[in-house]
């Protein structure tokens, strides 16, 4: 191979010192023939830094819109009948070791916001997911009433990969600058697709608080100071459901319902579940007293619940001492919903928590139903997702102990269209979807409950 000329090598050293840098060099007009086009090896990515940095966008959301950092400030427009018309979201550049070289992101009445970083052009980071990390200053100012994960997305509309935080961020509310190191394999699962990357760090919040981040880095190596929950056990690792919107009141739930359990031991019937369960003692409060109060039924519904706070419930005793002839299982989604989780994933803590069940209510037959339908139309991801778990667990019924019920064809029009005159959120039945699943349920529940 003809050797380069000391222009080309010595451009190419200057190349393959920067981060998150694309150049390309050529040499001088030969009559022979131009050098073939050599792609720098990145050694790390500057996402931000007192330097400035074309190849990263600065991006802050909220749940109505975008906008993007282009001078000291940015903050997005406020869209009246929105989702969140309150919404307050903002990113200032600010200073900690030099001018601007800090950013302090702030947001309030908003249920979701972002502090985007994203790669004008797609990053091939798989060199980096094994073993490398992500670097960045944190300086937790408020977040007594809000959250904090870290994201990344890797290619694919459904690889949205989070790492909560918001239990380690409360306890450094008012403690200065602090340095983090996350591991990118947090970030990673099986066949999961980094060689196109066009979000590679995002801070994911809600409600309101204030936080501040600066030297923001990606390497490929480095000692990290953070952990993060094992993607393939945390679906069957019990734990309280420790979201920003649910700390203040979900465990008193909890303690509620052992107290209410005391004086029901002769329920006949209980249901099992999320915020779809949850919804009997609200939308589905008129259905509930025509259809299930003569079984003197209990709701054991939370809101946000995924598969390891359904087992940490029936492990602190949520079902302790009652008999009930059937209880009512459905849950799930929220696996899919919070953490786009494979479908085997989600299946398997399913059938730990029926296992769990089968233990303490020894005697109680099981109706485990299909997850419900969510997102309009029958492509959607998450509905796609639900589907596939839906076949798996279908599979757990004994027909003796265990019963499987999909109802869901009822809430659907003949093309699968799921309407929001039943589920106005595209999740959460109203009056009207909690009448169709009594009805939908009847037949299956009244066998149950005779024998």
């Amino acid at each position: 191979m003809q050797q380069q000329p000391a222009m080309w090598r010595t451009a190419m050293i200057g190349c393959l010192s920067l981060a998150l840098v694309s150049c390309t060099h050529s040499e001088q007009k030969s009559a022979e023939k131009k050098p073939a086009v050599v792609t720098p090896v990145v050694t790390g990515v500057n996402l931000y830094s007192a330097q400035a940095n074309s190849s990263v966008r600065v991006v802050v959301e909220s749940p109505v819109g975008q906008q993007t950092l282009e001078a000291n400030s940015a903050s997005v427009a406020k869209v009246a009948g929105s989702s969140a018309p309150n919404a307050d979201v903002s990113v200032t550049k600010t200073d900690k070791a030099a001018v601007g070289d800090a950013l302090t992101f702030a947001w309030k009445d908003s249920w979701r916001a972002a502090l985007n970083f994203e790669a004008t052009a797609p990053l091939d980071l798989r060199e980096y997911m094994t073993n490398g990390v992500v670097n960045f200053d944190l300086n937790v100012i408020e977040l007594a009433k809000g959250g904090l994960a870290f994201k990344s997305k890797c290619a694919g509309e459904s690889c949205e990969r989070k790492i909560p935080y918001l239990l380690e961020a409360r306890d450094q509310i008012g403690k200065g600058w602090q340095h983090l190191s996350v591991p990118l394999k947090c970030f990673l699962q099986d066949g999961d697709d980094f060689s196109a990357v066009r979000l590679p760090f995002s801070l994911e919040t809600g409600g309101e608080g204030k936080v501040a981040i600066a030297n923001l880095n990606i390497q490929k190596s480095g000692t990290t100071n953070v952990n993060c929950p094992d993607y393939k056990t945390v679906a069957v690792t019990p734990s309280m459901l420790n979201e920003w919107w649910s700390i203040s009141w979900w465990h008193p739930r909890h303690l509620q319902k052992l107290e209410e359990i005391k004086t029901r031991k002769n329920a006949q019937l209980i249901f099992i579940g999320d915020s779809i369960t949850q919804g009997w003692e609200r939308d589905g409060f008129n259905v509930w007293n025509r259809n299930y109060a003569k079984y003197n039924a209990i709701d054991l519904g939370f809101s946000g619940d995924r598969t390891e706070n359904v087992l940490w419930r029936l492990l602190q005793g949520e079902v302790e001492g009652l008999n009930p002839k059937v209880a009512v299982l459905m849950f799930g989604t929220n696996n899919t919903g919070h953490r786009q989780e494979k479908p085997e994933l989600t299946a398997a803590a399913i059938k730990r928590d029926i296992e769990e069940l089968q233990k303490r209510l020894p005697n109680t037959k099981i109706l485990l139903l299909a997850i419900f339908p969510r997102d309009e139309k029958p492509d959607g991801e998450l509905r796609q997702i639900n589907t596939k778990i839906n076949a798996i667990i279908s599979t757990f019924a004994d027909n003796k102990k265990v019963y499987f019920l999909d109802i869901n064809k009822s809430f659907l029009d003949e093309n699968g269209i799921l309407s929001k005159d039943i589920m106005p959120d595209l999740l959460h039945p109203n009056e009207k979807g909690y009448e169709i699943w009594a009805k939908a349920m009847e037949p299956t529940l009244l066998k149950l409950l005779k024998h």
